[in-house]
Order: C-alpha cells, then sequence, then structure tokens
C-alpha cells in the first residue's frame, strides 16, 4: 500500500476589517497553520504614545493547508474571514520562502518600514487630533511621517499638514 505525500501550501487569507486576531485565533483552534506577521508601531490611542505590535498587512494572514473541500469550507466558515486570495482558477500559494523572510523580518524588535500608504489623489480623513472628522484628497508626504491634505471649500482650496498616523484612507466612492 502507498501512502500518499500531503503538500502542504501557504495561501493568503482576507479578513475582515481589524479581524486578523480573531480569525487566527480561530484557525488554531481548528488545528491550522496560520501565520500572522506583526510589526512595531506608535500606540494611535490619544491618552499614550505606546509601541504596540500590529498587523503587517491589516486584514491579511497566511494559512498553510492543502485547500480540500472540507478545509476549505472551514476556513471560511471562520468567523471574520473573507476569501482566500486567488485569481479564477482559485487561490494562489505563496511560496515558502516568502514566509519565511517574513517570519525573520518581524521576529525581532526592529522597526520595520512598509511602502507608502498613500497616492497623490487618494480621498483621506484625519482620525485623530485637531482636524478630525476632516475629509480631503492626500497631495504629498512631507518630511518625516508628516503628510499633506488638500480640502475643497466653496470652490477653494485649503491645506494642512497632519501626521501620517492620524489619517486614514477612504474608499473612492465615499468622497
Amino acid at each position: 500500500m502507498e501512502i500518499k505525500q500531503i503538500n502542504r501550501l501557504w495561501y493568503v487569507l482576507h479578513t475582515k476589517s481589524r479581524f486578523e486576531n480573531v480569525v487566527n485565533d480561530a484557525l488554531v483552534k481548528k488545528s491550522f497553520e496560520v501565520f500572522l506577521p506583526k510589526i512595531l508601531v506608535k500606540s494611535k490611542r490619544r491618552d499614550r504614545r505606546l509601541m504596540i505590535r500590529a498587523p503587517l498587512f491589516p486584514g491579511y494572514l497566511f494559512l498553510k493547508t492543502v485547500l480540500q473541500s472540507h478545509e476549505y469550507i472551514e476556513i471560511l466558515k471562520t468567523g471574520g474571514a473573507v476569501r482566500l486570495i486567488g485569481n479564477k482558477e482559485g487561490p494562489i500559494p505563496v511560496a515558502t520562502e516568502t514566509i519565511e523572510s517574513l517570519k525573520i523580518m518581524v521576529a525581532g524588535d526592529n522597526r520595520v518600514l512598509t511602502g507608502a500608504r498613500f497616492k497623490k489623489g487618494d480621498p483621506v480623513t484625519v482620525v485623530y487630533g485637531p482636524f478630525t472628522g476632516l475629509t480631503g484628497t492626500f497631495v504629498r508626504y512631507r518630511g518625516k511621517e508628516r503628510v499633506v491634505v488638500a480640502i475643497e471649500a466653496l470652490r477653494q482650496f485649503a491645506a494642512v499638514d497632519v501626521s501620517e498616523d492620524d489619517v486614514e484612507k477612504l474608499p473612492k466612492i465615499l468622497l
């Protein structure tokens, strides 16, 4: 009798916004191998500026599975799980080397710099600070962790300089 070797591959799982930890814990309880890379970032709470661990890729985590139908269903039944990332043929696996590199990168307490969060013209809203609630358009990065946001009022433009941490991107349809 021949025993078939089951090859488990890594996949990217999209989660609901800010549900990465919930999905991670639920999948671990279901005996899945899960990797949620986290990095040190400044806390956004107004009352303190601590360094906390936050997901490197908000809304995503990595999952190792054979992707048989019963496992696929278990994954998608998990509260907060949205879908496995792929194309019309199905989920696309991530190279094991990529996962190993990410594990090495996030293992220490060194600061990990990620790519630009905003592109010129992105609709944004200010979520912290004196301009909370202000919506506008991202103009450019200015200096260390500062951004310029343009606001249109009465067909005139004004721009404010705010901390990058105080701004969040909006879906294009909201403006």
